[in-house]
């Protein structure tokens, strides 16, 4: 069955295209202030718009489309009627960037953090583990994707916001990953690009 094209749609897609970096730039005004955060401001204008349907058959359990190339999480709820979008970090380089489905299977608060073996192996002085706490690289909250190690998550370090700065997770600051964590449950879709 083909799609109709109305005059309506094509407002609402081009309303929606056009506000993505002022809802960015409001979740940004919310963040902490910190000497990093121009630096971020710069990045919302790399912002793209995104529609759901381009990603996702269904909004069945929430959608949540990870953009690394313009550092960005996108969220739109079961019902289609809130669309949220975050300035993320993302990984630090190609060879730690996993990109295709996944779906949420585990969310944990004040989450402890456990180097990956391969972490350890990079850089041996890391701490085998870090408690919950500021400290803490996976921030306040954690979700747990399908594919093992990783993870959409908060950040101990607010610089890492805008950067490629991890060794694979998508990183928010932390109260937009609280936000976050209230909408998404176990079996909300994710994808990668």
């Amino acid at each position: 069955m083909k799609d109709r094209i109305s005059r309506r749609g094509i407002l609402l897609g081009a309303g929606a295209v056009l506000a993505a970096p002022a809802l960015a730039g409001r979740a940004l005004a919310e963040a902490p202030a910190s000497e990093d955060q121009d630096m971020v401001r710069r990045n919302i204008m790399s912002f793209h718009g995104q529609d759901w349907r381009d990603h996702f058959q269904t909004l069945r359990r929430g959608a949540i489309l990870c953009d690394t190339r313009s550092r960005a999480l996108h969220y739109w709820s079961a019902d289609g009627e809130t669309h949220l979008v975050y300035p993320t970090s993302v990984p630090m380089a190609e060879h730690f960037t996993r990109r295709g489905y996944t779906e949420i299977t585990l969310m944990r608060r004040n989450p402890v953090w456990i180097p990956t073996p391969n972490m350890r192996e990079r850089d041996p002085s890391l701490p085998a583990r870090v408690e919950a706490g500021p400290q803490n690289p996976m921030g306040t909250r954690a979700m747990n994707l399908t594919w093992q190690y990783y993870r959409i998550h908060g950040i101990d370090d607010v610089a890492k916001i805008g950067r490629q700065a991890s060794n694979g997770c998508i990183g928010l600051f932390n109260h937009h990953v609280e936000t976050l964590f209230e909408l998404v449950g176990v079996g909300t879709q994710v994808r990668v690009i």
